[in-house]
């Protein structure tokens, strides 16, 4: 298993030191899930600590409002710039603090970049109208006004990603924001919002809140009456939880919950990229992510090719150290992942399932490893079937005929994501559109863009994130209906 490259380390260690992070009278601690060491503590925050940041962020949100879009645009734009130039340092605390690889915590930095500079451009493109009655007696006006308070809750797999997605379009409406990262994975929000403070962001209008008592943040928040949106990323066990606390003061929601995404590769697909697409669905972030490809279709006739291809490719990946040269397979974020998906694994192959790869299980002082893995003919019945692995394990199921394989991608309660290769264009978008998923990646496995919504059916959420549709999350609509005189129509 490859270590950390020192010099790598040293760098990633710097980071972290000069962080500018808040003490308290209780902490906890952020750990390495490379190597199991401290990283940094921080303020183990009190639901009341937390209502005393909404009052300063409320306050703050008042003047904000008022601000023009112009200026929020600007503010925007600098804080884009300031994690352009800081993006090596970023990937580096992403890494140290979450455990994927350099590479890949650099191409999150950059996705998340895109966020800002987006939401800098959409915050100049207000949405409204003005128009007449359809009886020519008044004229109607809508407009878009910031719907207040914000609170987000983001996970621990993008830490950067996932703040930035959701911050960014609550300042450019014009809303305050107070924010819980992952206890797992907070300093890279600190870092993120400290360069947005850098950018002209006032300071109290963004509250970051550390806390290992997320149970207690939401109940007190979301009950507040000065909290206007939740908008939430995580499970939908917790999401269930935290839409029925929101019922309370009726707050606008947006949920991006769990997934279990279906990827169908038909048998005229081109092989080379259907392989390298779904090896992208599958272990970007070792797997730990809500659109990975959880249940891989594939139709008999590629079957024994595809199986091939994508199990050598798995067996080739190098793991260890996200700091380490040439690592394309991180540890897992804990212990408890690494057991979760190791008894997922073993519940399949006493089902039938075929183990065709695995390497070593690292679980202990030297962090928390699991091999990448393939399993053949997985058996619908398996638990891994209808739950998210969030770990580098390829599913493969079998199919014969498109109307079976559609049936069974949407025999599920969860509509994140999914996932269509073939060469045939009506193929892929009369499956795309059969796909009960709120996005499709078609001949790809990376979908997302912050240009485009991203958000799921059924069980797997509620509203939008990214594109225009996500800074509308952040808005109310008014109508003002406007008496005018009659006036003679002439020529």
């Amino acid at each position: 298993m490859v270590q950390a490259d020192p010099q790598m380390l040293a760098a990633a260690e710097t980071v972290v030191s000069s962080l500018n992070l808040p003490r308290g009278s209780s902490e906890f601690g952020i750990y390495n899930p490379a190597d199991g060491r401290l990283l940094a503590t921080l303020p183990d925050l009190t639901p009341q600590e937390a209502l005393d940041a909404v009052g300063q962020a409320d306050e703050a949100g008042r003047r904000w409002a008022c601000r023009t879009a112009r200026e929020r645009a600007d503010a925007l734009h600098a804080w884009y710039e300031l994690i352009t130039h800081s993006a090596e340092q970023i990937a580096l605390l992403i890494t140290l603090e979450m455990g994927k690889p350099l590479k890949e915590s650099r191409a999150e930095v950059s996705y998340a970049s895109d966020f800002v500079r987006w939401y800098a451009e959409e915050a100049l493109r207000p949405a409204g109208s003005f128009r007449d009655a359809p009886d020519g007696a008044p004229t109607l006006m809508v407009r878009r006004a910031p719907i207040g308070l914000a609170v987000l809750i983001t996970p621990w797999n993008f830490p950067l990603a996932m703040a930035t997605r959701k911050i960014a379009p609550a300042l450019a409406a014009g809303c305050p924001v107070v924010i819980k990262p992952s206890e797992l994975t907070p300093l890279t929000t600190f870092m993120a919002v400290g360069l947005a403070r850098q950018a002209g962001v006032p300071a109290e209008l963004i509250q970051v809140i550390s806390t290992t008592d997320a149970a207690g943040f939401s109940e007190a928040l979301l009950t507040d009456s000065r909290v206007r949106k939740i908008s939430f990323t995580g499970s939908t066990r917790v999401g269930k939880i935290l839409l029925r606390l929101a019922s309370e003061q009726v707050l606008r929601p947006s949920m991006e919950l769990g997934g279990n995404a279906p990827l169908i590769v038909f048998d005229d697909a081109d092989l080379d990229r259907a392989i390298e697409g779904t090896y992208a669905a599958k272990m970007r972030n070792g797997g730990q992510s809500c659109i990975a490809a959880n249940r891989i279709y594939v139709q008999d006739g590629i079957a024994e090719a595809f199986v091939e291809g994508l199990t050598e490719k798995m067996r080739d990946v190098v793991m260890g150290d996200g700091l380490g040269p040439g690592v394309g397979l991180a540890p897992l974020i804990s212990h408890q992942a690494v057991s979760s998906v190791g008894r997922l694994v073993e519940d399949a192959v006493q089902r039938g399932a075929s183990l065709l790869t695995r390497g070593e299980v690292i679980d202990g002082g030297e962090g928390s490893y699991f091999p990448a893995t393939v399993l053949d003919h997985v058996p619908a019945e398996a638990e891994l079937a209808s739950t998210e692995i969030f770990g580098p394990v390829a599913a493969i199921q079998r199919f014969t005929d498109e109307a079976e394989v559609v049936q069974r991608a949407n025999a599920t309660e969860f509509g994140l994501a999914g996932y269509v290769f073939t060469e045939n264009l009506d193929r892929a978008l009369n499956v795309a559109d059969s796909l009960q998923t709120g996005l499709v990646g078609i001949n790809q496995g990376v979908p997302s863009n912050a240009a485009a919504p991203f958000g799921g059916l059924k069980q797997s959420g509620l509203g939008r994130e990214g594109g225009g549709e996500g800074l509308e999350e952040y808005q109310e609509t008014r109508f003002y209906n406007v008496a005018r005189r009659e006036t003679e129509r002439g020529n």
